[in-house]
């Protein structure tokens, strides 16, 4: 057994995958959730539970944060009840969500205080790689903290870079999200001019892999949802602002992924691969 005692705050749809991959290598896994259904099957699956993120932070002296948005991140940590009100000087916060770079910033200015490392960790490649432990991870972070995370997260991840300091991993993420984006919205683009043809879309493709048409979009068309899409383009423009830096194209897309979300969600997106139901 893994002498590491790791928690993990919001085993959804990714936590939980990653939670399976960590218990099957011997660790050990406390999970809190304010689903009840999500806890009860993170126990089913061998995690223990904790009520709340502060009994949590008591339990765990390494945490990964799998929560969906910026402030259930901050809630989680800097909140009542929060992380940072029970972890112990040593122990590190691993914040897994995709968030903004100053989030994860204000997470570690805080946990400083206190000895706390913090370990700027977003993950790529979907629930899909999750499942089968090939996720990416971008590390931001000190060298010690990335040292000591990177056996926990090889057992769900089969690459893992570090980026840089704590806020360059969520920079990482947020710059591949927004060229999966651009490469989503063109890719609508694209299948709508081309079955105005009469081509085979799934030919098409065929042909586009081969060739610089090439993308992880394309190649993964039917797993990907734009769910959240609008939420990383936010990210993006959030980002421009603060450096006063024009992005036209980016404006647009974050515009574009509304309606590349409704498309996909009610079947009418191009059929690349050909797979849909009639």
């Amino acid at each position: 057994m893994s002498q590491e005692n790791v928690g993990m705050v919001g085993p959804g749809r990714m936590g939980y995958a990653m939670l399976k991959h960590l218990i099957a290598k011997g660790y050990g896994v406390t999970v809190t959730d304010i689903s009840a259904e999500n806890a009860k099957r993170a126990m089913d699956a061998g995690a223990r539970s904790a009520d709340g993120p502060a009994a949590l932070g008591k339990a765990c002296d390494f945490v990964i944060i799998a929560v969906g948005f910026d402030d259930e991140a901050l809630a989680v940590t800097l909140g009542a009840n929060g992380l940072l009100e029970t972890m112990g000087a040593g122990s590190v916060i691993a914040v897994s969500s995709t968030v903004a770079p100053e989030t994860v910033q204000k997470i570690e200015a805080e946990a400083k205080k206190k000895q706390v490392g913090v370990l700027d960790a977003p993950i790529c490649r979907g629930g899909w790689a999750a499942d089968e432990g090939t996720l990416l991870a971008l590390f931001g972070a000190s060298d010690d903290v990335a040292a000591r995370a990177r056996p926990i997260y090889s057992t769900f991840s089969s690459d893992i870079v570090h980026v840089g300091s704590v806020g360059h991993g969520q920079v990482a993420k947020t710059m591949n999200n927004m060229l999966l984006w651009v490469n989503g919205i063109a890719l609508m683009e694209a299948g709508r001019l081309s079955a105005s043809t009469g081509i085979s879309l799934p030919k098409l493709r065929e042909a586009l892999l081969m060739s610089s048409g090439q993308s992880a979009a394309l190649e993964d068309w039917d797993m990907i949802t734009f769910t959240w899409a609008l939420k990383d383009m936010q990210i993006v423009s959030k980002m421009a602002d603060s450096a006063n830096i024009t992005m036209p194209i980016a404006g647009a897309i974050k515009e574009l992924v509304k309606e590349g979300k409704t498309l996909k969600q009610s079947g009418g997106a191009p059929d690349w691969t050909g797979k849909r139901k009639s």
